[in-house]
């Protein structure tokens, strides 16, 4: 392949399915395909976007001042005083819209129209349409909302501006991916996941793109038979080398003319891979942390709160099995260490390798030995309350293999919300086993750190930024720009990279193929894009 593959990625968030498709780390790849346009509304989000735009600019040889921020956290210098020809063409190729008011149509259709001009239909058009109204999460919310009409979300029909851009583009390739709840998602009675599927197919006409699923449940799954089959578009990331068990739906359409000619061992398919990758082998490694209180915090305050809490779970161990005791009593003194000796902060330097049973692939994917720090890694504050419950939790888990449900939590931990012994929220309090992939990284975890304890007992805490980022597996040089509630959601709400990247790669077997086959034909048509 000659020249790059061109991709638009429509809502975009922080970028993790283009880092997938583009990595600024890896200029080989990188050559494969190139960013022409990224759309995203958030203002944080669209801040580490084309950031993450500009640095790929300089082909993996990132410059010496974003090191130094990094590294030294000096202050963010004046990019485009500093690297004007990059920061223009970073800027050229990231917009901040929101896709679906009123003022998007005529900025997204100029780029539109020069993208086809340039390129014509040798494209590739992916993105991911909010998926708060589709989330079973979402849906919960929105049903107990008087006078909530699903009808009149706006947020339901995004997918619908999505399609309207693959039908005045027409690209070889569309990637569309949302969250699992999508499949079970309707309005006044209809399927939203069916309408995704009819209008992929016939975006551009009937049957003028043919639908794949990358990890069918058995070979030979292609096209018609999907139709009744959502479930197979569903994939499970911790089946292909993410350290999180995130389930979400991704369709490919690959535009028919293009489908009819491929042999059969080139359409998309992700290979699995046979273990799992814990948590412990991404993050195990990472500088310890001490948590946070949420008042009065100091590293004296601290200690003394988690000498109290060792002293106060000391009767709930009473209660155990002798085997079992010496299990928690073990992990609580992991704890009770940390407080005497105040060698732990809130924030730490260094940056030592990860854990030989992380894959190698996936450690070069996410180390760069340039860092002497991680960036967004610093923890977080908690009630004291909470912290208590926190090494409850991590050394439940560390003396059982499981999170501990609201039942397996002693008397005088339980907190002060009605639905506590209602089993409704069973898992409030979840620890990320280490020997586990995570569950689910959710925007969420802005809220609170309750769903994401650490499962080191000796730093009572929930994971930082950073922990959540290699979880999703962004490379360690990946900055999330606004504060640190603002860099959560930005986490929670992405594609994982090292996912996107493994889509790539089967997207680019086609592609190749389409180059080295002359299987495409630039149209010269340039008259104007209505959306």
């Amino acid at each position: 392949m000659n020249n790059p593959v061109p991709v638009i990625d429509l809502f975009s968030g922080p970028g993790g399915l283009a880092e997938g498709f583009s990595p600024c780390n890896s200029p080989i790849y990188s050559r494969r395909y190139k960013i022409v346009l990224s759309v995203e509304k958030e203002k944080y989000a669209y801040d580490t976007l084309i950031l993450r735009a500009f640095l790929r600019q300089f082909n993996g040889e990132f410059p010496t001042e974003y090191y130094d921020l990094l590294n030294h956290s000096t202050p963010e210098p004046d990019w485009e005083k500093l690297y004007p020809n990059q920061w223009q063409t970073a800027k050229k190729e990231t917009k901040m819209l929101e896709i679906g008011t009123s003022t998007w149509k005529f900025t997204l259709q100029k780029c539109i129209e020069e993208i086809k001009a340039k390129y014509g239909e040798r494209v590739v058009l992916m993105g991911g349409p909010p998926c708060q109204a589709y989330s079973l999460a979402g849906r919960a919310r929105t049903a107990g909302m008087e006078h909530y009409d699903p009808a009149k979300d706006p947020r339901i029909y995004h997918y619908q501006n999505f399609l309207k851009i693959v039908s005045k583009l027409k690209p070889v390739i569309t990637l569309m991916e949302n969250v699992k709840g999508i499949i079970s998602s309707s309005v006044d009675r209809q399927g939203i996941f069916q309408n995704i599927m009819n209008g992929v197919q016939s975006a551009c006409g009937r049957d003028s793109y043919q639908l794949c699923a990358l990890s069918p449940s058995m070979d030979g799954i292609l096209f018609d038979n999907l139709s009744n089959k959502p479930k197979e578009f569903i994939v499970r990331t911790e089946e292909f080398g993410i350290p999180q068990a995130r389930h979400r739906v991704f369709i490919v359409g690959i535009r028919s003319d293009i489908a009819q000619r491929l042999p059969a061992n080139y359409f998309p398919k992700l290979i699995k891979i046979k273990n799992r990758i814990s948590v412990e082998s991404v993050i195990g490694t990472i500088p310890k942390l001490r948590s946070g209180l949420s008042r009065s915090d100091s590293s004296m305050a601290w200690g003394e709160a988690v000498s109290l809490a060792c002293d106060d779970i000391g009767q709930y161990v009473l209660s155990l099995k002798r085997h079992e005791q010496d299990k928690f009593l073990a992990a609580i003194e992991l704890a009770r260490c940390s407080a005497d000796g105040g060698f732990l902060d809130r924030s730490a330097g260094g940056n030592p390798p990860l854990s030989e049973n992380c894959p190698q692939d996936l450690r070069n994917w996410l180390y760069d030995v340039n860092l002497s720090q991680l960036p967004n890694h610093e923890s977080r504050g908690h009630m004291s309350s909470d912290l208590k419950r926190y090494l409850f939790a991590a050394s439940f888990a560390r003396t059982f293999n499981c999170s501990p449900k609201t039942d397996d939590f002693p008397h005088f931990l339980a907190a002060n919300h009605k639905s506590w012994n209602t089993k409704k929220f069973a898992d409030r309090f979840r620890v990320q086993l280490a020997n586990h992939p995570a569950k689910t990284i959710t925007s969420h975890i802005a809220k609170d750190g309750h769903y994401f304890i650490h499962p080191d007992p000796s730093q009572c805490r929930s994971i930082t930024v950073r922990e959540a980022a290699r979880l999703q597996t962004f490379p360690d040089n990946y900055l999330f720009k606004g504060n640190r509630t603002e860099q959560y959601v930005q986490v929670g709400n992405a594609v994982p990279p090292f996912l996107a990247h493994q889509i790539a790669n089967c997207l680019w077997n086609i592609l190749n193929y389409c180059d080295q086959q002359s299987l495409f034909v630039k149209h010269e048509n340039t008259s104007k894009l209505i959306i």
